[in-house]
């Protein structure tokens, strides 16, 4: 595949920074509850360890934490559980590596990716605890004295007191946080139209939200058509037949005549009729094309006066379609979608046990309900 210019301005394009749309204020309130943080996380822990202790009383990746838990809370990777759970395995993970593994190297490697297998299975990847598990691996003598203390402190205390001065600074700030998923929340129903979803669409929807929020408008906008599409196709395996089919506006038994059968095509606006036979079962279809087509031959060569099949007047089992394909009321719409597909009139009638007409689908009305739905 040949590679444009074009393709190279877009991809050199992606080194730029984005732009971020939030509000000053919240810039500062972020800047001012991650000042806090640290200060209450630090403070407390020398407070209740003492100066004199070998533990530190303040590791580094903390304060890659608060930029997720202060500047980032509605991020699935700020979250409680993501904090604790991801420090802790982080933690363990590299004291084990250390302790087991001679090569720094190697042991340091073998950290990190070993945790975030774990943060992965375990629903808590908190990128900053990428820098817990190198640091239990490198950070010298006083971080390998303390064994696996180091989970409990200082990694455990301070992710406690760090998460519990985020949930306390996002409440007095009026502040939304933690942003818990309710698995157990039924689904709610939204009414929305099939509206095609643009970039600026969710350009001027992340600019709403006073927060900065972990997506970028191009994936929020292929999210958003991703999910209609998905609801659509929810929807297509939950209906069935008797949910678009509608009652037939009329038919036409086999002994009719051709010009009653095109009188009820145009009347209705139809595409095809249902054909029955002397027991009120369907037979068959006679469509606008076989109709018209009949016609055309009676009009043929009128400058000379003269018109094919006068006096003619053909009866509708003569231009009906044989071989007919039907539904019925319980087939899934997975079912009856191929089967309308290959009508070419686009009709497909709906029998009931005995072969009797309970209804009609056609395309614009399967389009219709789905879309409705």
């Amino acid at each position: 595949m040949a590679v444009t210019r074009r393709d190279v301005r877009d991809w050199l394009a992606g080194f730029l920074p984005a732009v971020v749309a939030v509000h000053w204020k919240e810039r500062l309130r972020a800047g001012a509850g991650a000042l806090c943080g640290i200060a209450l996380t630090g403070g407390l822990t020398l407070w209740m360890l003492g100066p004199a202790t070998y533990v530190p009383w303040l590791v580094a990746p903390m304060g890659a934490s608060a930029v997720l838990l202060f500047g980032v809370p509605a991020s699935p990777l700020a979250q409680p559980w993501s904090i604790l759970g991801g420090n802790l395995v982080a933690a363990f993970v590299g004291v084990t590596c250390a302790t087991f593994i001679p090569s720094p190297v190697v042991a340091a490697a073998t950290a990190v990716g070993v945790s975030i297998a774990l943060m992965f299975t375990l629903r808590c990847v908190h990128p900053p605890s990428g820098a817990v598990a190198l640091t239990a691996v490198l950070g010298g003598p006083a971080v390998h004295s303390l064994g696996y203390g180091f989970v409990l402190e200082p990694i455990a205390l301070q992710s406690v007191l760090l998460l519990g001065a985020a949930i306390g600074y996002h409440a007095l700030t009026g502040h939304r946080y933690p942003h818990a998923v309710r698995a157990q929340a039924p689904a709610r129903r939204i009414n929305a139209a099939a509206i095609p979803v643009t970039t600026a669409d969710a350009e001027k929807a992340l600019a709403r939200h006073s927060e900065m929020l972990d997506i970028s408008a191009e994936d929020l906008a292929s999210l958003l058509r991703d999910t209609q599409r998905e609801a659509y196709a929810r929807r297509a395996r939950e209906l069935t037949c008797a949910d678009v089919m509608s009652a037939p506006l009329a038919k036409v038994r086999a002994t009719d005549e051709a010009p009653a059968a095109w009188r009820l095509l145009q009347r209705h606006g139809l595409e095809a009729l249902p054909v029955v036979d002397g027991d009120a079962r369907v037979i068959g279809l006679v469509t606008r094309h076989a109709l018209h087509t009949r016609r055309a031959q009676r009009q043929r060569w009128p400058r000379f006066g003269v018109v094919i099949g006068a006096g003619q007047r053909p009866a509708v089992r003569d231009l009906m379609q044989g071989n007919l394909k039907t539904a019925t009321a319980g087939m899934p719409l997975s079912e009856l979608l191929p089967l309308l597909m290959m009508q070419r009139h686009g009709t497909l009638p709906v029998l009931d046990d005995t072969a009797r007409l309970i209804g009609v689908v056609t395309h614009a009305e399967v389009l219709r309900k789905v879309m409705a739905a």
